[in-house]
């Protein structure tokens, strides 16, 4: 038999895990969305993405991918900006 103190323990870890899993989905979905409706798209998706990563270790490794495949745009935008001025 289980102690009361352990099965609210319990509670609150699932119902945490619940809440980062509908909240950080919910943004991932509003992201993809507006990747056709007006919205800082990518933004939103990666806020997402941050937000599951707190509790889902494969949220945290697509967060990563998304985090260097920004900094790879990041560096092509800046060397054809470079390029152009001169």
């Amino acid at each position: 038999m289980h102690s009361f103190g352990e099965i609210l323990r319990f509670i609150g870890r699932s119902s945490k895990r619940v809440a980062v899993a509908v909240v950080g989905a919910a943004l991932v979905l509003a992201g993809l969305a507006m990747f056709v409706l007006p919205g800082p798209g990518i933004l939103v998706v990666i806020l997402g993405l941050a937000v599951l990563a707190t509790e889902f270790v494969w949220a945290e490794r697509l967060l990563d991918k998304a985090k260097e495949q920004a900094t790879k745009a990041k560096a092509g935008v800046g060397s054809r900006l470079r390029r152009g001025r001169t």
